[in-house]
């Protein structure tokens, strides 16, 4: 036993370092980032980093190793910390983010489609019997994930496994956006596309939609989105050798990478993209913005060569092809296991007796189908509601973006805010241990929880100072919707089993 224990503990710093960059670094969040701020996002990603991934990093590997043998994940760790009642609203939370994700995905997927096709995002274009572009995508997504449902709760998850080429593909991606980028500053003899004139380009947007102190402040919401997922990595701990060591030495290794990575592409991005003139059209939005930076990488690498416009243009659509490839296995892959994945862990971790028979009710196939579908049903009515709001395109896509930043986050506000709370549990064995002053773990427990509440809050107040009621609601009513299914929920059924939290 002992040595297939010593066998099981494999995980090397450098695997932990690669897994944690895996799971964490998106190229989507530079597209965003310079969309939003761009070079002012840098000092944002910079300080999320620093503020929120590591010592959140850190708290979940505590939670994990300290509950390595639970089944439940997150909804084990806040039941052993807080009381089942808190756990079960703040997983409920967390399923929702999960939810909405696969909403955004839904729609997202078809620029990738179209991109991958025609070499740039033609949805805005597609009509279909009187519906707008907005709208097609809508109904395309609700068939999607009807689909999607259908082949996952049938146990036909082999389509999954693509998800690991996405990343291998994706990882060759990001090698050639650094590559063509440096080509084209070397072609340029150093000239910049965004010139940068004073530390202020470093601060200031020139978004319009980001120029006040509120506006800017919510994009902090967009900077830990992008450090999001840290949660999945806390139960690795117990296959590691030295644990004590090897996770922040590890930690600290892929957060400088990560940081660093997100901080030199985004300013990347300004060697060949000039903010104005090339980027910030009304035809780019948050869902096609990765593409877009990709075609116009690929026009100034071919313009570097001296190859004629025609032909440039050529290469920009190759690049776009390229990404969009990427993405596609990887959201197909990540949308059959997130399809059951989560809603399983919850519905099997969590007491079983919460819940009605039917839905916890396996199939031959291991699956909760009737879960499954219910959970589809709740997806395909959110992106109908939000599809056929009367969005244009560009809102559309920000709605969808800022509901999946903020449905991400608000969990986070559970499991941080859960911590001291765990730390005081003396019954609790502790293999993994960091933070052991008492006084400066609660301290660093506020400024992280009001690091994720401001950040929530200005992500909603900013689009009502704009009177964009639409967006506003979107954004938070996510979060705050399942959080209250959750409490009525909850508190019905424990009254009706005589459950005791």
């Amino acid at each position: 036993m002992d040595e297939q224990s010593s066998n099981k503990k494999m995980i090397t710093t450098f695997g932990l370092v690669t897994m944690i960059i895996t799971a964490i670094f998106g190229f989507g969040n530079v597209s965003n980032a310079y969309l939003q701020m761009s070079y002012g996002s840098i000092i944002w990603y910079a300080l999320a980093g620093i503020c929120f991934f590591f010592p959140c990093g850190l708290m979940m590997a505590e939670y994990g190793s300290a509950f390595k043998d639970a089944k439940g994940g997150i909804y084990s760790w806040l039941a052993g910390s807080i009381g089942e009642k808190l756990a079960f609203i703040g997983t409920f939370v967390w399923l929702a983010s999960w939810i909405v994700w696969m909403v955004s995905t839904a729609s997202r997927i078809w620029i990738t489609f179209s991109a991958l096709i025609f070499g740039k995002d033609t949805t805005q274009q597609w009509h279909f019997m009187g519906l707008n572009s907005t709208e097609v995508i809508g109904v395309l997504g609700i068939i999607l994930m009807i689909a999607c449902t259908y082949f996952s709760s049938r146990g036909m998850t082999a389509i999954a496994k693509v998800g690991s080429l996405g990343g291998i593909f994706t990882v060759i991606v990001n090698i050639i956006y650094v590559i063509a980028a440096f080509i084209v500053l070397i072609a340029n003899k150093g000239a910049l596309a965004q010139p940068i004139h004073s530390a202020k380009d470093f601060v200031l947007s020139p978004n319009p939609q980001f120029q006040t102190p509120i506006a800017i402040i919510s994009f902090v919401v967009y900077a830990i989105f992008a450090y999001g997922g840290m949660e999945s990595l806390g139960s690795v701990t117990d296959s590691m050798k030295n644990p004590e060591k090897t996770f922040p030495r590890g930690l600290i290794i892929a957060s400088i990478f990560t940081i660093g990575a997100y901080v030199l592409m985004i300013l990347m991005a300004g060697w060949f993209a000039n903010y104005n003139h090339d980027f910030a059209k009304s035809t780019t939005n948050l869902g096609n913005a990765t593409y877009v930076l990709f075609n116009i990488l690929g026009v100034k690498l071919g313009l570097a060569f001296g190859l004629p416009h025609a032909t440039a243009a050529v290469w920009g659509a190759v690049m776009t092809r390229i990404v969009a490839f990427a993405q596609a296995l990887g959201f197909l892959g990540a949308l059959f296991v997130l399809m059951y994945s989560p809603i399983k862990a919850f519905i099997l971790g969590s007491n079983p007796e919460l819940w009605p028979k039917k839905l916890t009710k396996l199939n031959k196939a291991g699956m909760p189908a009737n879960a499954m579908w219910l959970q589809v049903t709740v997806v395909s009515i959110i992106i109908f509601l939000v599809a056929f709001g009367g969005s244009a395109a560009q809102q559309f896509y920000t709605i969808l973006t800022d509901m999946a930043n903020v449905s991400t986050c608000f969990p986070y506000l559970f499991l941080v805010g859960a911590f001291p709370f765990f730390k005081r549990k003396k019954d609790i064995e502790r293999p993994f241990e960091v933070f052991k002053n008492r006084f400066w773990t609660d301290v660093l427990v506020w400024f992280v929880e009001i690091i994720l509440i401001v950040g929530i809050l200005f992500t909603f107040i900013q689009p009502m100072l704009d009177k964009d009621w639409q967006t506003a609601f979107w954004t938070i009513a996510g979060p705050v919707f399942f959080a209250l299914v959750a409490w009525i929920f909850y508190n019905v059924s424990s009254k009706k089993h005589h459950i005791k939290d």
